[in-house]
């Protein structure tokens, strides 16, 4: 069976079974983001270092957020840094990533009226399934199970960042879970290590920001 692309998983642990967000629509999109570099690097299509980004294998592969951002890199003759890269696809990598879901009938969109009045729009989980396949790699990772491949610790490294810990249903104190999740991700590679790491300092700033 093809493995969904990273930031499809990350969305879907990222909220609940009626479409409501576990986080900051800003914080996942940083996370979502940083899912679709980490994929690009992990499959050797870009390298990540500190003169910038350089691709590999422009090829498409058939996801729009993906697809979107691969000619970019290959245009920019500055060299930018990976945070500018993240900074510029989370935009609108979470308006994205929700459509291609949608597409692909993982998500179903539903219209509702709140106290009979105000209609609002929620994209529900068609199936269960979905996030249950998403968070397995996680689970298995955290409770030893199985080694994660690179991007099992990437996505370990992300729901860590993002706070996601709950979501995984493990008996667990919080701290611990996600003293866990980093460990997996930092002694996994150099680009997970640094990328997630990348992340976790984003959204740092972001609420701090806020509280400005």
């Amino acid at each position: 069976m093809t493995r969904a692309p990273l930031h499809h998983e990350l969305f879907l642990i990222g909220h609940d079974q009626t479409g409501k967000p576990l986080v900051h629509q800003h914080s996942m999109a940083l996370g979502l983001a940083g899912a679709v570099l980490l994929d690009l690097a992990l499959s050797e299509r870009v390298t990540v270092g500190q003169g910038g980004i350089s691709v590999a294998d422009p090829t498409p592969v058939g996801d729009p957020v993906v697809d979107s951002l691969v000619p970019m890199l290959a245009r920019d003759r500055a060299k930018r840094d990976a945070k500018f890269w993240i900074k510029k696809l989370a935009e609108d990598a979470y308006d994205r990533t929700r459509q291609s879901l949608v597409a692909s009938n993982v998500l179903v969109m539903v219209t509702r009226r709140r106290m009979g009045m105000l209609p609002y729009t929620r994209y529900q989980l068609a199936d269960i399934a979905s996030v249950v396949r998403a968070s397995a790699g996680v689970r298995s990772a955290v409770e030893g199970w199985k080694q994660p491949d690179g991007r099992g610790a990437a996505l370990c490294g992300l729901v860590g960042a993002l706070r996601l810990e709950a979501e995984l249903y493990l008996d667990q104190p919080s701290a611990r879970l996600i003293e866990r999740l980093r460990e997996i991700a930092v002694t996994h590679s150099p680009v997970v290590k640094d990328v997630v790491k990348l992340i976790d300092d984003m959204l740092g700033e972001a609420a701090v920001a806020v509280f400005r």
